[in-house]
């Protein structure tokens, strides 16, 4: 078939927008729109079997149902659902109910078509071109700080707020602090009159210390330490400090002054941890810090009786040279 044939055949299957006919070719040429190719396209085809012009009314579209002629609403949509979130980058998304992606998809598998264009495609690029041009924030495919889903079966939109993350070191100068939250042993978190309702084995811990005043800083939902290892609950850590990234969850402010959050940090937890932050960071700085191989240097008090000449103390020191030392980590 030629392209005036399949159009024929494409509108033999019922009422169709301009914009759902243009999709069907929508891989080829540029620079038009699927609502101008598909326009285009019915003109050619009303040319060349000479039957007058007849503009499709948009809301009795077999496919999307008018869904591709209201993006403007749709992105409207959109900016109220972030209205008082910071953000620079968005993505949109479409959750398209299966009777229309199967109705497109029929309409390919029956004639054979090379180039159509799913409707997800067309309705992620319109409306976020709409949401740009409302907010001036730019659409990023990758790495986006938020992500709104055009549910179009129930004319809602959910929103995913993207974390944000940060690294650096921390010190511990308490013993008795565990490195992230325990659950009670108990109840396993859902509370109890062991643990005071708390759901937590320990009232604190380094994540929970380092975490409230992030979670404060970027108005957010939670905080999560990742840790290059641990230390042992009893044991401190001194130092350099250990590296970690923090993972803040549903942010809805990102642009943090860090020397900020690194002072009020240590003013909060003066005695019993301290961070230095480093920078900004992302995911994949996470993998590479739970996957690096960790050098760790010891040092131990070492308890005597009685007297010891430094030619023994030598002599035991050089006992002491390539001999594995087992860690009997405490329970």
């Amino acid at each position: 078939m030629d392209i005036i044939e399949e159009v024929e055949a494409i509108l033999g299957y019922g009422d169709l927008c301009n914009h759902c006919l243009g999709r069907f070719f929508g891989k080829r040429s540029f620079g038009l729109t699927n609502e101008e190719r598909g326009r285009a396209l019915r003109i050619a085809h009303e040319l060349a079997v000479n039957e007058p012009h007849r503009e499709p009314e948009l809301d009795i579209c077999w496919i999307c149902g008018g869904e591709l002629s209201r993006t403007d609403a749709w992105a409207a949509r959109v900016v109220d659902a972030v209205e008082g979130l910071e953000f620079e980058t968005f993505l949109i998304g479409t959750r398209v109910p299966p009777l229309m992606a199967e109705s497109e998809e029929m309409v390919w598998s029956d004639l054979s078509l090379r180039d159509p264009e799913p409707l997800r495609a067309e309705m992620n690029r319109e409306v976020g071109k709409a949401v740009s041009a409302l907010t001036g924030k730019e659409a990023d495919l990758q790495r986006p700080d938020i992500v709104a889903i055009l549910e179009i079966a129930t004319g809602t939109t959910e929103l995913q707020v993207n974390p944000i993350f940060f690294a650096g070191r921390y010190l511990k100068y308490e013993r008795g602090i565990p490195q992230t939250r325990w659950d009670c042993r108990s109840c396993r978190g859902a509370g109890c009159e062991r643990c005071g309702f708390t759901g937590k084995q320990y009232a604190d811990s380094v994540e929970e210390l380092i975490g409230r005043p992030v979670i404060e800083a970027f108005d957010a939902g939670n905080a999560i330490l990742h840790g290059a290892g641990r230390e042992d609950i009893d044991a401190r850590m001194l130092g350099s400090g250990r590296p970690f990234v923090m993972e803040v969850e549903a942010p809805r402010k990102r642009s943090v002054d860090l020397e900020a959050l690194e002072a009020e940090i240590n003013r909060r937890n003066e005695g019993r941890v301290a961070v230095h932050l480093t920078g900004w960071a992302d995911r994949r700085m996470v993998q590479s810090l739970k996957s690096d191989k960790a050098h760790k240097k010891y040092r131990i008090l070492v308890e005597i009786d009685g007297p010891v000449t430094s030619d023994e103390f030598r002599t035991a020191l050089d006992q002491l040279k390539g001999v594995t030392i087992r860690q009997r980590t405490p329970m």
